[in-house]
């Protein structure tokens, strides 16, 4: 922003013009239709613009020379324990932030992808995401290459586009490397400007700004973690930001699992109010099921909550959420419900949550949690439950089939 302050007079109306044009051609292109790719047609239409008009602006080829052609070459290099020490600190940050750039891609990539088709349900495999970034990482310095991770941003455009397997991500490898072999003369003319106004779309989409006021809804804690991050990406380095985002996270781990243990007596009404929680004398009817969950659900766990989702079509109309034995929940872990609700939601199916704890409850009740599934749909225990669980089936029931049960 200072550069830009400082460099002002220098501005190009030309370049100003033909970013801006990218960008209403990106936003057009959304407008009518997302399987239209707007930045390629904004691409090919810039480069034709400066190209035919002789514009006075920057192109790849003029300010880089245009990009290598042909295989890059092996170089393996060499090894000097003199580097160890200084390269050891951001090796390690860079690949703890690839890590959880590609396991957010993918999470993004399953939200987007079964939310179009709820019964199929695909999931990503951490193991197999982390270990072939690791191993092309391993590679690719040696080739010339950087440290990559999955983009969120060439993800979402790949699936909207249409994309349903890893094949797509192949596609894409082999399209760059086409451009690379037989098209690099071509690239040379694409102008810097509409990449920046490209890219200018791309960062606005990666901002996930609807995501904000949520979470400016959550626990005070919890929002300080973020803006904490958010400044120092923002006035600092992003590896800085994540290693203090991550460390913030991890203290904040250790005092909720602390906050969690409790001594008292036991008593009389101690054992009296919890009746109504047990499971062992009642009966769970067949157009329900119940899931629990124990111990606290925090960012480290959320992933354990598939379980839930991943044979959906075998789940009964039905589905309860015993909270009882959750001691503590955090952001990330009221993400994971609401995509549980969502998905339950969208293949027909009720969910019903019961027994919550009070900072889990909480949480729950001054979020936007509590709208999606119902306030009707928390109940204090899993009696109530079950009881709210044959209401819920009753409407899910059409007229006449709910007619015969009742006979």
């Amino acid at each position: 922003m200072q550069a830009l302050a400082q460099n002002f007079h220098t501005i190009s109306l030309e370049a100003t013009a033909l970013a801006a044009g990218t960008i209403v051609i990106i936003i057009v292109c959304r407008a009518v239709s997302n399987r239209i790719p707007g930045a390629i047609v904004a691409l090919v239409l810039g480069t034709l613009a400066v190209w035919i008009f002789k514009l006075p602006v920057a192109t790849i080829g003029s300010r880089f020379n245009g990009i290598p052609s042909g295989m890059p070459h092996l170089h393996i290099p060499a090894f000097r324990f003199d580097l160890i020490h200084g390269l050891l600190g951001p090796a390690l940050t860079v690949a703890m932030l690839g890590a959880i750039e590609s396991l957010m891609s993918a999470v993004v990539s399953d939200r987007m992808s079964n939310s179009s088709n709820v019964d199929r349900n695909d999931r990503h495999n951490p193991n197999v995401e982390l270990v072939a970034q690791g191993i092309a990482n391993v590679f690719s310095p040696m080739f010339g290459g950087s440290p990559a991770t999955g983009a969120i941003a060439r993800t979402a455009t790949n699936i909207r586009s249409g994309a349903k397997t890893p094949v797509a991500g192949m596609i894409h490898a082999l399209t760059l490397l086409a451009i690379l072999l037989f098209a690099s003369k071509l690239v040379s003319f694409v102008p810097m400007a509409v990449l920046a106004g490209i890219l200018m779309v791309v960062s606005y989409n990666m901002g996930e700004w609807r995501e904000i006021p949520s979470l400016l809804k959550l626990t005070k804690t919890d929002i300080s973690v973020w803006l904490v991050t958010f400044a120092l990406t923002v006035f600092a380095d992003l590896t800085v930001a994540v290693q203090a985002g991550m460390i913030l996270a991890a203290l904040l781990f250790i005092s909720r699992v602390a906050a969690t243990t409790t001594v008292s007596q036991v008593t009389d009404d101690y054992v009296e109010d919890g009746r109504v929680h047990i499971l062992q004398d009642k009966d769970i009817p067949y157009y329900a099921t119940i899931f629990r969950i124990h111990g606290p659900f925090l960012f480290g766990a959320t992933d354990k909550i598939d379980v839930v989702t991943e044979n959906i079509h075998k789940l009964p109309p039905v589905v309860i959420l015993r909270l009882r034995n959750m001691t503590a929940l955090d952001a990330t872990g009221l993400f994971a419900l609401e995509e549980v609700a969502r998905t339950l939601k969208a293949s027909g199916r009720q969910l019903i949550l019961c027994g919550a704890r009070e900072q889990p409850l909480q949480l729950i009740q001054q979020t936007e949690f509590e709208e999606l599934v119902g306030p009707e749909n928390i109940c204090d225990n899993v009696q109530e439950a079950l009881g709210r669980a044959e209401e819920a089936f009753e409407k899910l029931q059409p007229v006449g089939k709910a007619t015969t049960t009742a006979r």
